[in-house]
């Protein structure tokens, strides 16, 4: 194998690329998008969250969630209620018929992860998601250290003039 085929950073992108494309072939099936079944998945784990917390963990405009909303509210799946202590938030939740799309998607995501994993033993498994949770957090703690970095900039700025 080639230098070229065994650069991490495009491994990790052709991988992170092959597995959206799959799960968007999946997703179809059902006449969904990958993004409904995302937004299903993280009203499960955090039944109420708002439009902009979804957006802000999606990492999308609050406008993308609205119409995804729309349209799963439009199936049936997901209800829109008012924030009792703030009129202008709006609070997801799910419905019933939500549920068992969810029960589909949790059998996609695991039969994805077999198919993904097949071969590997569970060491090197184990080692694999220890070495991601470490480059997550990498980049995270850079990311965090440039914005601090900007806002002394900024602050520096602000103060010479």
């Amino acid at each position: 194998m080639d230098e070229f085929q065994r650069d991490l950073l495009f491994l990790l992108h052709d991988v992170a690329r092959s597995l959206r494309v799959e799960a968007d072939k999946r997703a179809r099936q059902h006449q969904m998008t990958r993004a409904q079944w995302g937004i299903l998945i993280w009203l499960r784990r955090q039944p109420g969250i708002s439009q902009k917390e979804l957006a802000e963990l999606l990492e999308v405009e609050p406008i993308s969630v609205a119409r995804l909303i729309d349209r799963l509210e439009a199936r049936g799946m997901v209800e829109r209620r008012p924030d009792p202590r703030d009129r202008r938030i709006w609070r997801l939740h799910l419905l019933e018929p939500a549920w068992a799309t969810l029960d589909d998607i949790f059998k996609q995501r695991a039969e994805l992860a077999r198919i993904l994993t097949d071969g590997i033993d569970m060491r090197a498994l184990d080692t694999m998601t220890e070495t991601l949770l470490r480059m997550k957090a990498n980049l995270n703690q850079e990311a965090q250290a440039t914005r601090r970095g900007g806002d002394a900039d900024e602050t520096a700025a602000r103060e010479a003039v």
